[in-house]
């Protein structure tokens, strides 16, 4: 399947690489096919392409890349949509943005998606999580390749 794509071009994806978020993202409401894009596995930055709007992808990182002591409290009753059938098929994701010139990523509100199922919703951390978390140690050095 190709799908066209505003910041990377068209780029063929499998209908299995495709991650459906059933009620969207908030703000992205009417997008609900995504794609994972990273460029390799170890990867600290990696792009959630909408598969609906060639326009929208957001900037994703797993959180334990850059805030090492993060620990990720759900409520069950958030990832029961997501059908889980083993934490190993968990994957969690904090959206990156930019706020006065640093690098934050949204801990407060990460995204976890089953990998097995390719589901995926936003969820709240219950702990006290900033959505702007300034992410410190890399941001001189990601300014420098974005």
């Amino acid at each position: 399947m190709e799908i066209g794509t505003t910041r990377f071009g068209t780029i063929q994806i499998s209908v299995a690489d495709r991650v459906c978020f059933p009620a969207g993202l908030p703000g992205f409401e009417d997008c609900r096919d995504w794609v994972l894009l990273v460029e390799r596995p170890d990867a600290k930055v990696g792009w959630l392409q909408s598969a609906d709007w060639s326009e929208i992808a957001l900037p994703v990182g797993s959180p334990r890349k850059f805030v090492p002591d993060y620990d990720i409290r759900i409520e069950p009753h958030d990832l029961r949509p997501l059908g889980l059938e083993s934490p190993k098929d968990l994957q969690i994701v904090a959206i990156l943005g930019q706020l006065s010139g640093d690098l934050t990523m949204n801990l407060k509100a990460p995204v976890a998606i089953n990998m097995r199922r390719r589901l995926g919703r936003q969820v709240v951390h219950v702990d006290d999580w900033s959505i702007h978390q300034v992410v410190r140690q890399w941001t001189a050095q990601l300014r420098k390749i974005a």
